[in-house]
């Protein structure tokens, strides 16, 4: 029986392979340290067992430079089209991601202080 979204994650592998993303057995892990989810979402993602959620979707496809409409659906084009602008930002590095996270962790009266004493 087929993975009830591997057209997705078919989709999600080309994506990576073409931005020469961690391959093998290394790929899920990586893919789940990027996105700051567990091992076993990323490995859904990859499987087709689930699809991410529509905001991280979004996420993957400007990560990539792929077509938000193809990532999501199939159709369309792989690369962004002309009229398509490229993400707009930098990449955050992985000390930033991690501090992010920890930051998010924090509950909100400690997330002031930090963000008052930073100030």
């Amino acid at each position: 029986m087929a993975a009830p979204y591997e057209k997705f994650a078919d989709r999600l592998r080309q994506m990576l392979d073409r931005a020469r993303f961690e391959e093998g057995r290394g790929r899920t892990g990586a893919l789940a340290d990027r996105y700051a989810v567990s091992r076993e979402t990323a490995r859904k993602w990859l499987t087709g067992l689930t699809l991410p959620e529509l905001a991280r979707i979004i996420e993957l496809a400007k990560d990539f430079d792929a077509s938000f409409e193809w990532l999501a659906t199939g159709r369309g084009q792989v690369h962004l089209a002309v009229a398509e602008k490229s993400p707009a930002y930098r990449r955050l590095t992985d000390n930033e991601s991690r501090l992010l996270d920890a930051f998010r962790n924090l509950p909100e009266p400690k997330r002031r202080l930090l963000v008052e004493f930073l100030s």
